[in-house]
């Protein structure tokens, strides 16, 4: 009997929750060895994640394709095994880096898994990212080896040209030829680490975060109970999974809870709107991006009511929630859009709202297990009382080791008693909500006054002709900074500035206002749906000059 004909989605599978509950380490203490691990399978490795599937319900449906075909979790484990065994024909060894600049697809998802079984690390980089930005990533990791998923994306095949690569026998993958010289890391982190994640790079040089097997397992775990995640769900898969979204969020919880995936390589909203219709997509995970981009595919065609049968749960991470869009989507779903807030460095979530509420503002929600947030002073460190503005102090079990042979960054970020500063600003609420208001770089000094940019995109996108906006900040002669807000209009609007800055009258006061209003067609985002502020703040530098 397949695991989806055991569980419900009201009670999801005892391997996932059911050692949380009072009395069950007891019960479990009287049981024989063997019923023991049946219960709670041995999962130290994030491959383990699948091979507890192949055992239980290999013929289960686990990804569906854009083509209508889909793979059990046999067809991923044939996929694993064959990639396991080509990563050893090659000579990767234990500690190695491979690059997949990758689209999303079942061979990646193989290929992660496949390091994991020979003690490799993947590493992947969004296959839509500039040659210079690739060639980049591949020296910083090392790579022994680079894959391509060329039939997946046009992107990765035009990459793979330039690295002189040879078909895989992954059926449309290709890998560039190996490299003797690459170094393998040693212990302890050889053991330790699953992947290697590029942070974003948005606002600064991008970096090499490991992530530990530990750390993405348990941050699996938390997903599930978030999602309250059962063999029944579907996810619509399009977050790369080169991303800590992708990898964690998606990936790695459904292979835990035995969830199913509708795997895509890319967004497209009128491709998400029909797999709401038609292939019982019931959780829907993404960036804000993706919500403002599928409500102004909505407007366009119309369509004030999205047909989605099994569709429960909405989230949104990665970035800034703003409260005009939450209202739209939860007007437009009928479903709360929860919220949360996590980074490549914690391996994941460190806050994220609870099943049942139903927050009529913006924050982030309460702490996840065996994770600690800490409101502190940015000059001091000193923590701070609830409710003032300060960075975001972080340590846990799902913190990284480190940036990947970078010890200068790595000691730059933590701090004593093994915290990390995370640059961002938030505050805590005596409820014990988080509410994160921007980046400590981003942070503008107007008049000798602090302005937050998310404070002024709120009231921002409260106007009817404003579908998202950014705020960014650009110092003048003496020093002052000058506030550049870029906007993106809804469909069928325009620019009107002189009414939005009566809006703003109404909302802000006058240090925080936008000097100039600026329309972009679209707002500069990265492949993970972040906006990009520092091609913004070049831009608002050239206005200025």
């Amino acid at each position: 009997m397949h695991t989806a004909d055991r569980f419900s989605a009201s009670k999801p599978p005892l391997a996932i929750y059911e050692w949380r509950r009072p009395g069950f380490a007891a019960m479990l203490a009287g049981l024989s060895p063997a019923t023991q691990r049946t219960a709670i399978p041995v999962t130290t490795r994030i491959h383990h994640l699948l091979d507890r599937w192949l055992t239980e319900s290999p013929d289960q449906p686990f990804i569906h394709l854009p083509d209508g075909r889909s793979l059990t979790f046999a067809d991923l484990g044939a996929l694993t095994t064959a990639a396991e065994a080509e990563l050893l024909a090659l000579g990767v060894l234990p500690g190695d880096r491979v690059l997949v600049v990758a689209e999303n697809c079942p061979e990646h998802a193989a290929l992660i898994l496949a390091c994991s079984r020979v003690g490799a690390w993947s590493c992947g980089v969004n296959a839509r990212m500039a040659p210079a930005e690739i060639d980049a990533f591949a020296a910083k990791a090392d790579a022994r080896v680079i894959y391509f998923t060329a039939a997946a994306s046009r992107a990765a095949s035009a990459h793979a040209r330039r690295f002189d690569a040879v078909p895989s026998a992954l059926n449309g993958m290709e890998h560039s030829h190996v490299r003797a010289n690459a170094m393998p890391e040693g212990q302890p982190l050889q053991d330790q680490v699953a992947a290697l994640i590029f942070t974003s790079g948005t606002t600064g040089e991008p970096k090499g975060v490991m992530l530990t097997h530990d750390a993405l397992i348990h941050f699996a775990r938390v997903t599930c109970e978030a999602r309250a995640l059962s063999p029944v769900d579907r996810s619509y898969a399009f977050v790369p999974m080169t991303h800590i979204f992708g990898l964690g969020t998606v990936l790695l919880s459904s292979l835990l809870a035995g969830a199913q995936l509708v795997m895509r390589p890319q967004f497209d909203p009128a491709d998400l709107l029909d797999a709401l219709a038609h292939c019982g997509v019931s959780q829907l995970q993404g960036p804000p991006t993706l919500y403002s981009r599928l409500l102004a595919h909505l407007q366009h065609e119309g369509i004030t009511t999205p047909t989605a049968p099994a569709l429960r749960y909405l989230y949104t991470g990665a970035g800034p929630l703003d409260l005009s869009l939450k209202q739209r989507v939860e007007a437009t779903f009928g479903l709360t859009l929860h919220h949360g807030y996590g980074l490549s460095e914690y391996a994941g979530s460190v806050h994220v709202t609870r099943l049942g509420d139903r927050r009529a503002d913006t924050s982030a929600g309460y702490a996840v297990a065996e994770a600690e947030v800490q409101v502190t002073d940015p000059v001091t460190g000193t923590p701070l009382p609830l409710g003032e503005r300060g960075e975001l102090w972080l340590r846990g079990r799902g913190l990284m080791p480190g940036y990947f042979r970078d010890p200068d960054a790595t000691a730059k970020a933590m701090r004593e008693g093994g915290w990390y500063a995370s640059g961002d600003l938030g505050e805590m609420h005596a409820d014990g909500a988080l509410f994160v208001v921007g980046r400590l770089k981003e942070m503008i000094i107007r008049s000798g006054f602090n302005v937050y940019p998310a404070e002024v995109e709120t009231a921002l996108n409260t106007h009817p002709s404003i579908q998202r906006s950014a705020v960014v900040g650009c110092r003048e002669s003496d020093g002052n900074e000058e506030i550049i807000a870029f906007v993106e209009l809804r469909p069928g609007a325009t620019l009107d500035v002189a009414a939005l800055q009566n809006h703003l009258r109404e909302r802000l006061a006058p240090y925080k206002r936008p000097a100039r209003i600026v329309a972009l067609p679209e707002l500069p985002t990265n492949n993970n749906g972040k906006i990009l502020k520092r091609e913004l703040q070049e831009q608002a530098a050239s206005l200025l000059s």
